[in-house]
């Protein structure tokens, strides 16, 4: 079967943790331009299908598990991730180049590293082997390993009026 064959039935079906990262690797690996372009449009593909982003120069290990699938995925092409990490739905591991930042640059995530759903990691911060990143943190500081990083408390405000929660659409006129 030629690869762009191959190629299209996998774009037909769920997705398939075992071609992604094939094609990732295969993509990194080949000197064949042709090649590569297909197994780059592949990722691209996928990519989009699950609204990620993760880049095909990043090096990916095969042990790093998606429980949720890539779904709105963003790591930044300079993050570094070490074997064996959990990382759930919506996680943003992030660059920060804005100019006097404290933290410049890309995050590494050391082995074993678990980053529950919607957690956002940003910068040039570490994360220690063995850290575990609770879902819904954002996280710009160094982690040690073996630590775990757990959201805020939150702050419930009381009210005695009841209001209204229901959603009202901003309608638009067009002027002449």
């Amino acid at each position: 079967m030629s690869i762009a064959r191959s190629l299209q039935n996998a774009l037909n079906g769920e997705f398939n943790f075992e071609k992604y990262f094939s094609c990732r690797e295969k993509y990194q690996q080949s000197g064949n331009s042709l090649a590569r372009f297909w197994y780059g449009h592949y990722c691209a593909k996928q990519n989009n299908r699950w609204c990620a982003s993760i880049p095909l120069p990043l090096k990916l290990p095969r042990s790093v598990t998606f429980p949720h699938g890539i779904s709105g995925i963003y790591i930044s092409v300079g993050a570094k991730i070490g074997e064996g990490c959990t990382i759930f739905q919506q996680v943003t591991i992030g660059s920060n180049t804005l100019e006097g930042t404290k933290r410049p640059g890309s995050p590494v995530i050391g082995k074993n590293v678990f980053i529950g759903a919607g957690a956002k990691i940003i910068g040039g911060v570490t994360i220690g082997d063995n850290a575990r990143i609770a879902a819904g943190c954002t996280v710009a500081k160094d982690v040690p390993s073996g630590a775990t990083v757990v959201p805020a408390s939150i702050r419930i405000i009381e009210r005695t009026e009841v209001r209204e929660n229901r959603f009202h659409a901003v309608h638009e006129t067009a002027e002449d």
